[in-house]
């Protein structure tokens, strides 16, 4: 009964060095130390302006602006202004886009990074094969090797080393890491909302310029026909040489006025390509006109709640938030103590191959490591301190950007607002200004009034249309600008 009871128990008390080291992997770690993260406890406004906003009234013949509390953001938000050309042209762009590629990067690296960091979770192996031919001096030949002074040596042996987590070093390491993925993964989100909105800015701001060309080139068209009017005054003795000079100047810097946006068209031109990832030389892109982009008249308006929730650059100040709290406890478990556990070698040795892995040859040597920090200078209790430093600037920082989200949002609220009312002063004072021109031409035609106050009323005409078309470009860009501070509804893509 005593030879079979310790033959039962005989692999408990002679465990092989391979068992010792799958038993280590399995000892059970502690917490893990330093603060478990949360996200700050700030308080949000239950509305986004000081007063709610619902319309945006238009005058007669312009989209009435309504907006929808409550009601979420598409993920292609751009498709509202049912434009196909913007919307081939920003599919294309995200395709082609090198900031997006570059985003896209970054955040696999960060990914590669946890995935490295993950891997100590785990024992290291690493297996060594050694053959050598060796001489020796005939004095100390062995006799193992029948006294020869040349022999050969095999050598194979395997290394497996362990850290248990015991303090939770590794975790917060982790942790940190995967909240510097996660921050990449919302800059990648930013980089996808910068671009489309760029986008659409570069196409409003075009379709602007085309309709303020169109205006330009009109007003010139007037001023020629004006011109050819004085000059048939000026044959029959109505007008003097003065009259004809002041009209003449007139026709040409209405030319002048046109040079400059026909710069600013060309560069917008480059732009757009720019952002879509192309050269300037490419001649693919669409153009676009006022025309062609049809103003949202119901605008989605997110709940001040989510606005948290879907800003990639307040989600991105939260994971750095994130990865600095697990920084204060890798900060802490570096201070405590470090245990390493293995089996430093385990392997064979014999002279010829054919005898290696006997039993005979066998060789292990198990190895075992507690290191603690006694003194270093005050070294590590600074980093702790540095690392909680680090964690109260990027909880302000997140702080700073929540607040600035919701004044992003607030502002473009109080634009559309007042685009509408800007667009009802416009339209009125273009009406005024067209209708003074039509009667200012019927009297210079016969003769009742004077090149010089014809001139006024021509500039005052100018000014009131292309301001027109600026209020109403302006509509365009600011709701693309709500878009864009209420997160742009990425989380609304489909996998």
């Amino acid at each position: 009964m005593k030879n079979q009871s310790n033959s039962l128990f005989r692999p408990f008390f002679r465990p092989s060095p391979i068992s010792l080291a799958i038993a280590c992997i399995a000892l059970v770690s502690g917490c893990a130390v330093g603060p478990d993260y949360m996200r700050p406890n700030t308080a949000l406004p239950t509305q986004h302006t000081e007063q709610a906003l619902d319309v945006a009234a238009a005058p007669e013949g312009e989209v009435t602006q309504k907006f929808v509390a409550g009601q979420d953001i598409p993920a292609q938000w751009w498709e509202l202004f049912h434009s196909a050309s913007l919307n081939e042209l920003i599919q294309d762009s995200l395709k082609n886009s090198p900031n997006i590629q570059a985003a896209q990067a970054a955040l696999r690296a960060a990914q590669e990074n946890v995935a490295a960091q993950q891997g100590a979770y785990f024992p290291t192996l690493s297996a060594q094969f050694t053959p050598t031919r060796q001489h020796v001096a005939s004095a100390l030949a062995s006799p193992a090797s029948s006294n020869a002074s040349i022999y050969n040596l095999h050598t194979a042996q395997l290394s497996i080393s362990y850290v248990p987590d015991v303090f939770g070093l590794n975790r917060r390491q982790v942790e940190s890491l995967q909240a510097q993925a996660d921050m990449q993964s919302y800059q990648l989100q930013a980089a996808y909302l910068t671009l489309t909105s760029n986008l659409a800015n570069a196409a409003i701001t075009e379709a602007s310029l085309r309709a303020q060309l169109a205006a330009l080139n009109d007003v010139l068209t007037a001023q020629q026909k004006i011109l050819e009017m004085v000059q048939r005054q000026f044959k029959l003795g109505q007008l003097g040489e003065l009259d004809m000079a002041a009209q003449e100047s007139a026709v040409a810097n209405a030319q002048a006025a046109i040079a400059p946006v026909q710069k600013q068209l060309a560069q917008q031109r480059d732009l757009i390509k720019a952002l879509a990832g192309r050269f300037p030389n490419d001649s693919t892109a669409a153009q676009f006109e006022l025309a062609s982009l049809q103003l949202p008249g119901e605008i989605p308006l997110t709940l001040p709640s989510t606005l948290v929730d879907h800003r990639p650059d307040i989600l991105a100040a939260e994971a750095q938030l994130q990865s600095a709290s697990a920084a204060v406890g890798v900060a802490i478990a570096n201070r405590l103590p470090n245990i390493t556990l293995g089996v430093d070698s385990y392997g064979s040795a014999a002279y010829t191959l054919a005898n290696l892995f006997k039993s005979s040859t066998t060789f292990w040597n198990l190895a075992g490591s507690v290191v603690q920090p006694i003194f270093d200078g005050g070294t590590l209790k600074h980093k702790q301190g540095a690392a909680q430093a680090a964690y109260e600037q990027a909880e302000a920082q997140y702080r700073s950007t929540v607040i600035s989200a919701f004044q992003n949002v607030a502002d473009a609220l109080q634009a559309i607002q007042a685009d509408a009312l800007a667009l009802h002063a416009a339209k009125n004072a273009e009406m005024a200004a067209n209708k003074t021109l039509v009667i200012a031409q019927k009297q210079l035609a016969l003769g009742d009034i004077s090149p010089s106050s014809m001139l006024t009323i021509e500039q005052n005409y100018q000014q009131a249309k292309l301001a027109l078309v600026q209020t109403q470009a302006m509509r365009y860009a600011d709701t693309v600008a709500l878009f864009q501070a209420l997160g742009g509804g990425w989380w609304n893509a489909k996998a």
